[in-house]
């Protein structure tokens, strides 16, 4: 059964500079099962209740701006998944989630730059899941328990988002992309990994509250909610496995987890 995962996405720009992050997700794809077909909640679609994409095609979004020409010519377009996006849907809703569809929006880079990378050819149906990131990880880690069942279907449930996001450093200055690690971020992230590993889940789902310096690493939550979501997808006392580490910019850890 494949795994649930998450992924750290980091920059747009990771489609072209050559990172330990780029490399790592260049290999993926050949260490799973071929998926039946990809669902992907990013922290870059924020709604107020859950929505899944099922458009004609899945356009590519290039949700940022300031960039290289480069990066805006490139061009992710896998086959949409409108009946598995109705299958979903409804599990959602059994569960208590007012879950709707989306027939315009295609993908945005949360989704769109780490499968780039893992499945180049764009040939396995893909859409995408929102979060919502006013409602929390508590929340987050049950509606991923309400997609449990695609794993056994040959679905690939990702979590795209990123293990520590504070992007306001960027204003203080832009670091080399291999700076040293600065040591909050060491701190907290090496939090989570051990609680993660030890399958704690109270206490990942109450990291706000218990882990160091979670506010200075997620000034806001949608890039970490992602990780939740795949955790409940993976369901109780799931193995957990962590398949990368890496820093960015001295602050953005770009690390990725199985989950199953």
């Amino acid at each position: 059964m494949l795994p649930a995962l998450f992924l750290s996405h980091g920059s747009p720009m990771m489609a072209l500079m050559d990172t330990p992050a780029r490399d790592f997700l260049q290999g993926l794809g050949g260490l799973l099962p071929r998926p039946k077909a990809i669902l992907v909640a990013s922290a870059h679609w924020e709604t107020q209740t859950p929505m899944l994409n099922a458009p004609a095609r899945n356009d590519t979004i290039h949700d940022f701006y300031g960039f290289p020409k480069e990066l805006y010519t490139l061009h992710y377009a896998p086959p949409t998944a409108p009946e598995l996006a109705e299958r979903v849907a409804q599990s959602l809703r059994a569960a208590g989630f007012a879950a709707g569809i989306d027939t315009a929006r295609g993908l945005d880079h949360g989704a769109w730059v780490p499968l780039l990378l893992a499945y180049p050819q764009a040939e396995i149906p893909v859409l995408q899941l929102s979060v919502q990131s006013h409602l929390g990880a508590a929340y987050h880690h049950a509606l991923g328990a309400a997609l449990a069942g695609l794993r056994a279907q040959g679905v690939l449930v990702v979590g795209s988002g990123s293990f520590t996001h504070d992007l306001r450093r960027f204003r203080r200055g832009m670091p080399e992309i291999d700076a040293p690690e600065t040591p909050d971020v060491t701190a907290f992230s090496d939090w989570m990994d051990e609680k993660l590993r030890a399958g704690d889940v109270a206490a990942v789902v109450d990291y706000r509250r218990l882990a160091p310096f979670a506010a200075e690493e997620h000034p806001t939550e949608e890039h970490l909610l992602p990780l939740y979501v795949a955790m409940g997808a993976a369901g109780a006392g799931a193995a957990v496995k962590r398949l990368h580490s890496s820093t960015e910019y001295s602050f953005l850890r770009m690390d990725a987890y199985a989950f199953g």
